[in-house]
């Protein structure tokens, strides 16, 4: 059907409405037009502002004989004009396609290097512009300075009493443990933050996902379900939508993003022996997750990038050569990093390592495996004959030391597991197994008298395929992709001839027996 356009032109004027169009009348009263009285009309030469048109409303008007139908909007406007109007609304309006704004931790982490930059250029422009001035000059602002000393500290008082008091006001209590923190992202932020980052790990690990039917699949997604299950008590635990994704790789690595994204690689799967260990690792992991620690990580490292500008710009204004501001701006990123970024990330991974241990006693885990895995992981790392860094040049804490926070930490979660109506544990402590197994060990290499032509000792195997499967790759997991399982209950995966499952409660155990 052909419409007269009114078009909106530069000097809101209407254009010239036409009389050829007078068949279209007949079709709108056929449609059931309604007849409204206005103030105002509409005739065949008239000017209309702010009026959008090329909705679905049409506009009609008699005139001379002949009636013109023309669109408009249902919140248009018109000048204020007596006159009969015959209007029907549309129910279909077009709007623009919202434009979604960046997160607002990504918007820093753009500006981050930039704030740096802008530090250099204007410490530089400083010392450029105090080496350009006359000695006299020098001498007079000298003392400037010193005969307003007192408040220009005020100023600085009142500046760093402005930041306290900002700091102050970002102060937020940690989930679960109820520890106060420094949040300057909110937590939404990181979620939209989340949703790009899992967006392009998604791409980059594109063709190396594990499909879902793939048991390895399926033993992760039943732990981290049974995790999420267990500890739905916690708010930020149950608001979260949890979904795993395993990637075949070697690295023992595993990370889950604050959107509930479980990014798991295979290289981790063969490091660890049971179900109860890998709990114990999506505990951690999940843990970081609820609490937020990217947020507030990355909250620290702001408050701290703002204030180590000023330092920046001091050390670029003050040194009198471009060669020796650069290694004040390294020592400066070194103290930074040594003093403040990597002691708190030390502490971030101590406090997962508290929390996941209480979410995988929760769960039923036997949390005794968990100081087990990080000895292993001791062990692997030392006859894998990789470098061991100091703890204090790591973003981590040592694997001696986590083994003794978490031996600290079993009495607690055992009385918490047993609070949760579990099974009881085997009176075997896995500890005690390990230790054991590693003494054997040492006895059989010295057996076996590892020397040398020369006399000297033969070092240990550096691969761990070669440790005994008491000790690492007692891989839980079948080495075939092809071998699919489908069961209701939890998948059982085959450890040497034992079949070990996820542990369920004994009130959970107690009604899948009668059930059966």
């Amino acid at each position: 059907m052909a419409l007269l356009c009114v078009h909106v032109l530069r000097g809101s004027r209407l254009c010239s409405l036409s009389a050829h169009l007078t068949r279209n009348v007949q079709v709108h009263k056929q449609a059931g037009y309604r007849v409204r009285k206005t103030d105002w009309s509409v005739s065949s030469k008239s000017s209309c502002r702010n009026v959008y048109f090329g909705a679905t409303p049409c506009l009609s008007k008699q005139s001379n004989g002949g009636t013109v139908c023309y669109k408009s909007s249902p919140k248009m406007t018109f000048p204020p004009q007596p006159g009969p109007v015959l209007i029907q609304w549309g129910h279909h309006f077009h709007t623009s396609a919202p434009v979604r704004a960046l997160p607002v931790p990504l918007v820093w982490i753009v500006l981050k290097p930039l704030q740096k930059l802008f530090a250099i250029i204007l410490g530089r422009s400083i010392r450029k512009w105090w080496v350009a001035l006359p000695d006299d000059r020098r001498q007079l602002m000298r003392e400037w300075a010193w005969q307003r000393r007192w408040r220009l500290a005020a100023i600085a008082g009142v500046a760093m009493v402005i930041v306290a008091l900002l700091l102050l006001t970002h102060l937020d209590e940690s989930p679960v443990t109820g520890r106060t923190r420094l949040l300057v992202f909110s937590r939404q932020n990181y979620m939209e933050l989340a949703a790009l980052t899992s967006e392009a790990y998604m791409e980059e690990f594109a063709e190396l996902l594990v499909p879902e039917t793939d048991p390895r699949h399926q033993v992760v997604e039943r732990v981290v379900q049974h995790l999420a299950q267990r500890n739905k008590d916690i708010p930020e635990m149950s608001e979260v939508t949890w979904s795993v994704h395993v990637v075949q790789s070697p690295n023992t690595n595993a990370f889950v993003l604050p959107n509930g994204k479980v990014f798991m690689f295979t290289g981790m799967l063969d490091a660890v022996t049971d179900l109860h260990q890998l709990s114990i690792v999506l505990g951690h992991e999940m843990a970081h997750a609820i609490l937020g620690h990217s947020a507030e990580q990355a909250s620290l490292s702001h408050v701290v990038d703002l204030l180590s500008v000023v330092l920046l710009t001091a050390i670029w204004a003050v040194c009198p050569r471009d060669s020796l501001a650069l290694l004040g701006q390294w020592v400066q990123d070194k103290l930074t990093q040594f003093m403040f970024n990597r002691p708190y990330s030390r502490k971030l991974e101590a406090e997962a390592d508290q929390v996941g241990l209480q979410l995988a006693a929760k769960a039923c885990a036997d949390v005794r495996a968990g100081p087990v895995f990080w000895q292993q992981m001791e062990l692997r790392d030392q006859l894998s004959g990789e470098p061991t860094l100091p703890e204090w040049l790591s973003t981590h804490p040592s694997h001696r030391n986590r083994v003794t926070q978490l031996d600290r930490l079993i009495p607690q979660a055992l009385e918490l597991r047993e609070s949760c109506v579990c099974p009881a544990l085997p009176a075997t402590d896995p500890r005690t197994v390990f230790s054991k197994s590693v003494r054997v060990l040492l006895e059989n290499a010295n057996d076996q008298g590892r020397v040398g032509p020369g006399g000297s000792l033969k070092p240990l195997p550096r691969s761990p395929a070669n440790l005994p499967a008491a000790l690492l790759a007692q891989n839980i997991l079948p080495s075939s992709p092809n071998v699919e399982q489908e069961s209701k209950g939890p998948v059982s995966v085959t450890t040497s001839d034992k079949a070990v499952t996820p542990p369920v409660p004994a009130e959970e155990q107690h009604g899948e027996q009668s059930t059966s």
